[in-house]
């Protein structure tokens, strides 16, 4: 924990500094744009020119010098975009550590940058790996006015934020931190103002993010796929992943192109092939990719935008995902509509978690005819997790995570309030590692906790008429310690007998001040 802090701390510091190089000349929300996007270049430079040094080690030949020889130039071209798990090529004169010694020689301009970003997305054109690569860069808009009034003075400042960029610690493999979502998340905090109320959307918190991991994954060493329908920045995506020893493939899709961005740069950054994801630019609800929507997975896994609106068309009820229920979600709260994707794609032996706000535990009109036919009448409900109020970026609202399962062993639900358990910060609270394996552990054992979790019967649930409030089944309630009334009459004579002594000596000082006695 001790390395992780100083890990994030030095990034952040390294963050603040481009921040302020870029402030003044665009919207903070726009600052994410291009440092991310100059990290994700750099990483990706890196990659290749440790893939290449390793191809020509018996050679004895530099990149340079190999990429004169045509012969050398097209078995590095074929081997790097189709043999390798990388997908694309960069030329060795766009080399991010060429390009910071040209910097440093005071002969880079920006278009040799942008000349670089376009020749990486050109060499996948053709390939497998086009759809991963295309348009990856496009929030990275080097011609833009906003980094400066003509090729000079972008130059300048460009040049600035990529020496920065060159002194963050890459070494991947030591890192006990997410960096490009660590990066995200900070960022998105710093200027959560600017960035809209909803920045928080696109990351999930990474507390958040490892109990719904290990849940979905609990009990496994190996997931056929993992797949989420709101993937923002991927990083939960990845945290399932990392969870087991082997995951087939990853699959997600995601509204937000600027999002989509980064969830394909996320999962390339963490050494994810372009071949073993699948990520998806579309609204899921109204347009889900048809593939995605045909499959079944065994880990499912979200956290969508919370009460968001969707066309709530007629159409739907004929749709599969939704037709079993009788009802849509309401139009200006497609949470259920959410859960109702995920279950169509869940496998009967997989797992899922989904975080939505609290009101999806009792509302009532629709919401409550899709919530009895989940828990009642197909006993797919596992657990209704409460988790503390704000632990994330753009909202306070107390939230939870709702467990499902289509293969249950029992028709019993846990509720675990692990609401008032976590660390208070100043501008967000934040769910310890021990408060974390609190949850996971509890939700392992499916055991009642005094005044933490209760194991409930379907009986209880339907005596409650389905309403999952947590409150209902998890008694909080702390008795008052019963007051001494003896003790508190003593108490108040002794303070009446002090207030008269005070009194007295005021009158005191009065009569020599030939004041008026109180």
């Amino acid at each position: 924990m001790v390395r992780q802090t100083a890990q994030q701390q030095e990034l952040h510091k390294h963050l603040w500094a481009m921040a302020n190089d870029l402030r003044g000349n665009m919207d903070a929300n726009s600052f994410k744009d291009y440092i991310l996007g100059l990290i994700f270049y750099r990483y990706l430079s890196e990659k290749l020119e440790s893939k290449v040094e390793a191809l020509l080690e018996e050679d004895n030949l530099t990149f340079a010098q190999a990429w004169q020889k045509e012969e050398y130039r097209e078995k590095l071209t074929e081997h790097l975009v189709r043999a390798s798990d990388l997908g694309y090529v960069i030329k060795p004169e766009h080399l991010f550590s060429v390009m910071i010694e040209d910097i440093k020689q005071g002969r880079f301009s920006i278009a040799q940058l942008a000349e670089a970003v376009g020749a990486l997305e050109e060499s996948t054109m053709g390939h497998e790996s086009q759809s991963d690569f295309e348009n990856l860069f496009e929030d990275m808009d080097l011609n833009s006015s906003r980094l400066g009034r003509g090729e000079k003075a972008r130059t300048q400042l460009i040049s600035k934020i990529m020496l920065k960029v060159n002194d963050i610690d890459f070494r991947l493999e030591e890192k006990e931190i997410d960096v490009l979502g660590d990066a995200y998340e900070y960022l998105i905090g710093q200027f959560a103002a600017h960035a809209g109320k909803k920045a928080g959307e696109f990351y999930t918190p990474q507390a958040v993010s490892e109990i719904m991991a290990r849940i979905v994954t609990l009990n496994k060493t190996k997931l056929r796929n993992v797949y989420d329908p709101a993937c923002g920045s991927g990083s939960l995506l990845l945290r399932v992943a990392d969870k087991v020893e082997a995951t087939g493939k990853i699959y997600g899709q995601e509204k937000e192109p600027t999002t989509y961005n980064l969830a394909r740069m996320n999962m390339l950054l963490h050494d994810v092939p372009f071949y073993r994801f699948d990520i998806e630019n579309g609204d899921t609800l109204e347009n889900p990719d048809e593939e995605h929507k045909a499959m079944r997975f065994e880990a499912v896994v979200a956290n969508p935008p919370y009460s968001s609106h969707w066309s709530r068309d007629e159409k739907f009820l004929e749709d599969e995902r939704f037709s079993a229920y009788g009802k849509l979600a309401p139009k200006t709260k497609a949470d259920y509509a959410f859960v109702q994707h995920m279950i169509h794609v869940l496998d009967d032996d997989g797992n899922m978690a989904v975080v939505l706000p609290h009101g999806v535990l009792f509302r009532g009109g629709a919401e409550e005819t899709i919530r009895k036919y989940l828990v009642e009448e197909k006993n797919y409900l596992d657990a209704v997790i409460g988790l503390p109020p704000n632990i994330f970026f753009g909202t306070s609202i107390p939230t939870v995570i709702l467990v499902f399962k289509k293969c249950k062993v029992d028709s019993d639900v846990l509720f675990i309030d692990a609401s008032r358990e976590y660390q208070k910060n100043r501008n967000k609270n934040a769910l310890l590692p021990e408060h974390i394996d609190k949850i996971v552990q509890t939700y392992e054992k499916r055991e009642s906790i005094d005044k933490y979790a209760h194991l409930a019967s379907m009986d209880e649930i339907k005596e409650n008429e389905c309403n999952l409030n947590i409150p209902r089944y998890v008694d909080t309630f702390e008795e008052e310690e019963p007051i001494d009334l003896d003790e508190v009459r003593t108490e108040l004579s002794q303070t009446e007998k002090e207030i008269e002594e005070i009194k007295q000596e005021i009158n005191k000082y009065l009569r020599e001040l030939d004041e008026p006695e109180l």
